[in-house]
Order: C-alpha cells, then structure tokens, then sequence
C-alpha cells in the first residue's frame, strides 16, 4: 500500500484500480544531480521538538517529522557524494525581495532574538554543504524561477534531477513541476520530503507521482545512485 492510499477518496482509488492513471514509472537517466530544497532552521527549529511544541518559537517549524527526514537526507547525500552525483542547494532569499507567501519570514519570526534570526536561513548543520558545492539563493517557491540553475544543469548535459525538502506541498512541488516543464527527469525521494500539515504531504507526494516526477523511496534513490556510481567505475553500498 502507498503512503498516500489512507488520503483518497473511495472515487480516487477506483480510478486507479480500473487503470487510467500512471501505469509505470517515467525512469531517470544517466547524468543526475540531487537537489535539496529549503532544509534550513526556521521550518525544523534550533531543537528537536514535538510539533506542537515547536512552532510555539518557530511558526514555520515541521518538528519532529522534518527532523527524520533530515536524517534521512544524510544517508541520501553520502549515497550521492560517493557515486560523484553533484549535490545542490538551492534557499530562500533573506532580503531584497517581496515574499510570495502572506507575511516575509523576517516578519513571521521578528519575536526571535538577532542571533537566532540570522540562524533562521543556514542550511541545517547535519545536511550543510561541503566546500565547492553549489547553494543558490531563490526568491520564489521554484528552484528554477528566477535562478541560474537551468543554465548550469544545461551546460553540464544533467537530464535527470533526485529532488528532497520541505515543503512537499509547496517549494518541492513548484521545483518538481518546474523541473518538468523544463524537461528534466524528476525525481522525488519519499522519506527525505516533508511538510507541516499531513494531508498536503501525501496527496502531493500522490500528484506529483501521477503527473511529473517519480516518487522513491530513499533506498531505490540510493540504487540508483549506486547504479550511476558502477558506470564510473565507482564503489556502490554508500550506506553501509
């Protein structure tokens, strides 16, 4: 049974069940890149907190539930690093720029003090970029809106992007459908993907499977990844 199966309606998985939906996956090719969306303190919190507990200081806080998937975003970076698949960042925008949500972000946390607000936007230490590793600055929910990023995926023949972060409904599903659009193989790993309310989690893990992207689990993310790493001639069991 799916993750999403307990969100549809009786209707979606008739649908479903009589075949008119995705049949197989659409499958990645050969020259991949793992992109990981939006994994900074202001959405997870400096401590590993309940949820309930933590959005009382970080509004935008996932708790618990995004700290396990930055856990498990750590296997899937050494599984990309040891197969040379380039790891890029890509992050809100601190100024300069109007918020595309209701209220900016230095508004949502003007309670916290001066050092934990400059802490709000740094990638989280467990998952923080290695030296020449690119990071990339948004300024809209899309990875690719507005950034450099097509460009470099382009000149460096990319055709298939391993997706991760937060939110599942938001910034990763307009970086997914973006990707798309742009003819990229997408890919979204399971486990490494996480949002602040349930059912916006599964069922866009479920659209975004039907429509743009395939959604892994970490270990077939991590095959795949041993799988480009064989063809260089590299060492596989990253995870071991």
């Amino acid at each position: 049974m799916a993750s999403w199966d307990p969100y549809l309606s009786d209707r979606d998985r008739a649908h479903l069940e009589a075949g008119y939906l995705k049949k197989a996956p659409f499958g990645f090719g050969t020259n991949p890149v793992c992109l990981v969306i939006d994994d900074y303190y202001s959405v997870l919190g400096t401590e590993r907190e309940p949820f309930f507990e933590s959005i009382k200081k970080w509004p935008m806080s996932t708790g618990l539930e995004g700290w396990a998937a930055i856990d498990r975003t750590v296997d899937l970076l050494r599984a990309a690093r040891a197969n040379d698949v380039p790891v890029i960042y890509v992050h809100g925008m601190e100024k300069g720029f109007v918020p595309w949500g209701r209220r900016s972000k230095a508004e949502r946390l003007a309670h916290l003090s001066p050092e934990e607000r400059a802490k709000a936007n740094q990638i989280v230490d467990e998952i923080a970029p290695l030296p020449g590793e690119l990071v990339i600055q948004k300024a809209a929910a899309s990875a690719f809106q507005g950034t450099p990023l097509v460009f470099h995926l382009n000149y460096h023949g990319v055709d298939t992007v391993i997706a991760c972060g937060e939110t599942t409904s938001g910034c990763v599903r307009a970086s997914v459908v973006d990707g798309a659009t742009y003819r990229f193989a997408m890919g979204v790993v399971e486990e490494c993907c996480f949002d602040r309310t349930e059912a916006s989690h599964y069922i866009n893990l479920f659209d975004m499977n039907q429509k743009y992207a395939d959604v892994v689990s970490l270990g077939e993310a991590v095959s795949y990844f041993d799988g480009i790493g064989a063809k260089k001639g590299l060492l596989a069991g990253a995870l071991a």
